[in-house]
């Protein structure tokens, strides 16, 4: 985890009403208009240099979150403030130099290198895009990234099969970083390693955090992994952000039912310490039909008669603490 002051400047990344829909035309056979909802109204900000958890379920969003930010998939609507500018506006030319400076790292590297390319040439591709120093630089530069992230230099003439998955991982972090960037948004990038190899590459990621002076959007489903790295955490659900708080605060006091939930299924490392596991009832709804009012209604345990009429708004709690429940309509 980062060092953090209590001073906060302008955010590096400010992600205002996020939105990417999916249209789905036939469902069984049957044609339909309907619209998967995959991301909906989401919004946070990143400070400098700290680490943003965004944590759920499978199809929760997050993925598609990180990717919309990037332009991978364009957003339906909504703002991604880079640098206080609004990179879904900038057109292909200007939009170049923002993908230099936020890079993406894949959970699964090896799908995104090319098979017939040894790791060196592959690494080299960023630098050519991009227009960085000049040819006879090129292989000094992925030499030196190629050590930095833990790799040897005679590793520059291998291909992709050749390696690990831990290695095939710590590729792929250095094409992000071999480019110079200030942002990365790191898409699942352990949940596929042992653990004992994503214990190596968490701490990779923070020795490179602080030696860059890097900034985070970190993307997992497994909270204890997002706990130990991240200053904030973001939890998603259906494509929406039910709670946002720094990461103490979120483990002490989880305020939303869905929150809560997650983290009960925390394994503890005490023998002889239980906890109680709370369950929750029925089956994750289908993102083509969502339940209406809080989408989260249908399996909550305090759920009441205003959660299946309306949609509760953000609430601020203070100290950087957000929910979205009806349960905390009262201290608003």
């Amino acid at each position: 985890m980062s060092n953090q002051t209590d001073e906060r400047v302008n955010p590096i990344l400010d992600v205002q009403g996020l939105r990417k829909y999916f249209s789905s035309k036939k469902t069984f056979g049957k044609s339909t208009n309907k619209q998967v909802k995959a991301v909906d109204d989401v919004s946070f900000q990143i400070f400098k240099g700290e680490t943003m958890g965004l944590v759920g379920e499978s199809g929760c969003g997050k993925s598609t979150t990180g990717r919309s930010m990037l332009r991978i998939i364009e957003p339906s609507s909504g703002k991604v403030m880079y640098e206080n500018q609004d990179i879904l506006k900038l057109s292909s030319k200007q939009f170049r130099r923002v993908k230099q400076e936020m890079q993406m790292v894949f959970q699964d590297p090896y799908s995104s290198l090319n098979p017939r390319k040894r790791i060196g040439d592959t690494l080299k591709e960023p630098l050519i895009i991009h227009s960085i120093g000049n040819r006879k630089e090129y292989t000094d530069r992925v030499m030196d990234i190629l050590n930095k992230v833990g790799l040897r230099t005679d590793h520059f003439y291998r291909y992709p099969h050749e390696f690990s998955g831990g290695q095939r991982q710590r590729i792929g972090l250095a094409r992000a970083l071999v480019a110079n960037p200030k942002v990365l948004i790191l898409d699942e990038p352990v949940s596929a390693l042992d653990v004992s190899i994503q214990s190596q590459i968490i701490n990779l990621l923070e020795e490179l955090q602080e030696e860059f002076g890097l900034t985070f959007l970190f993307i997992a489903h497994d909270m204890s992994v997002v706990r130990h790295i991240s200053d904030r955490i973001g939890v998603m659900y259906l494509g929406k952000m039910m709670e946002e708080a720094p990461t103490d605060r979120l483990f002490a006091n989880p305020l939303h039912p869905y929150t809560q939930a997650l983290l009960s299924a925390v394994p503890i490392a005490k023998v002889g310490v239980k906890k109680e596991r709370i369950r929750l009832k029925g089956e994750i709804p289908s993102p083509l039909n969502p339940p209406s009012g809080c989408i989260f209604h249908t399996r909550c345990p305090f759920a009441m008669d205003i959660c299946k009429a309306s949609a509760p708004e953000k609430r601020n709690m203070g100290n950087g603490h957000t929910v979205a429940c009806h349960l905390y309509n009262d201290r608003c």
